[in-house]
């Protein structure tokens, strides 16, 4: 589906509701309280009454469209502007677009992303490429080879499959052999991995560990390399640098899952149904949970560098109170 095509068939709140209520109930309305079939609609108030509870409710009561005053159209809007762009698309530009303010353009696009994450993904099998990045920007001040506020990244993708990405603490041998077991199967055919140490061990008799030696310059041997894992960084952080220009610590997580979401499908022709069919059986992000601050090392992964940075600068004052005799 094509914007045009988009505007066409979902330009009025009732397409919208009554697309909604196709995909959400394909064979009749259910009452969403007790499952009862015989439903009455109050069509005035684009509700429905069920006849054996009498519960009233709406095509978006209990999903992520619940109690939004923004029209579904705009909701519309926004998932296929979303769904469709290959390296995101940011709030500012959502704001624009869709004619809101920043922070309902800002809290729209989290709650679509929040629902693109799924905890229950098939391992990965086959030839799986496996490598690690650091995310973050420049810091005045310091040299090149700065790393106290950068987040580590870890992604593995199948050859020819999907793609899993999560964030973890550092680079130790210990998160990164964690995050294979969590998402490559037993069974996979070979692990591809540049030369970095903490790779080491990874593989056993069913599945072989291979490597290339980028220090050497050596980027592909054979069917060997890490290509497809390099090029889902640089997507990412173009995503990062094109589009968002900032994503903190704390959100990075979520930026990572509506990736991974849009990768997996790529090549998916109902995109845009499908995101519609995740939002609906979805729970609302509540905007206290959105903007809420974590206590510092609640959760090692978003405080990491905070900590440090906390820890260096209370180093710096000491000094400081020691040559001034303070």
């Amino acid at each position: 589906m094509d914007l045009p095509a988009l505007i066409e068939k979902f330009g009025s709140e009732e397409k919208c509701r009554e697309y909604l209520e196709a995909l959400r109930w394909p064979d009749g309305v259910e009452c969403p309280r007790c499952d009862g079939r015989t439903i009455s609609r109050i069509v005035r108030r684009r509700q429905f009454e069920c006849d054996g509870c009498r519960y009233q409710f709406s095509v978006t009561a209990g999903t992520l469209f619940h109690d939004s005053h923004l029209p579904l159209w705009k909701w519309f809007l926004a998932i296929y502007i979303i769904s469709e762009s290959k390296k995101g698309v940011s709030s500012k530009q959502l704001q624009r677009m869709l004619g809101v303010s920043y922070k309902t353009a800002w809290y729209l696009s989290h709650r679509i992303r929040d629902a693109m994450g799924d905890d229950e993904q098939p391992l990965l099998r086959g030839i799986v490429e496996i490598d690690e990045t650091l995310v973050g920007g420049k810091r005045p001040g310091y040299g090149a080879g700065y790393k106290g506020n950068k987040s580590t990244v870890v992604g593995a993708i199948e050859r020819g499959g999907e793609i899993r990405l999560r964030v973890v603490p550092n680079r130790s041998r210990e998160h990164l052999h964690g995050f294979i077991r969590a998402t490559v199967s037993d069974e996979a055919e070979a692990l591809h991995t540049d030369e970095f140490v903490c790779y080491k061990g990874i593989g056993d008799e069913n599945t072989r560990h291979e490597t290339v030696e980028h220090r050497s310059e050596e980027y592909v041997r054979g069917i060997v390399h890490t290509n497809g894992i390099e090029s889902a960084w640089s997507l990412l952080k173009r995503s990062i640098i094109g589009s968002y220009h900032h994503v903190s610590v704390k959100h990075l997580p979520a930026y990572l899952d509506e990736m991974e979401f849009r990768f997996n499908r790529r090549e998916n022709p109902y995109l845009f149904r499908d995101v519609l069919l995740v939002l609906l059986g979805g729970d609302a992000l509540p905007y206290a949970k959105l903007i809420e601050r974590k206590p510092i090392g609640a959760d090692p992964r978003a405080n990491d560098a905070h900590i440090r940075e906390t820890a260096r600068l209370m180093e710096r004052q000491r000094r400081y109170a020691e040559r001034n005799g303070l």
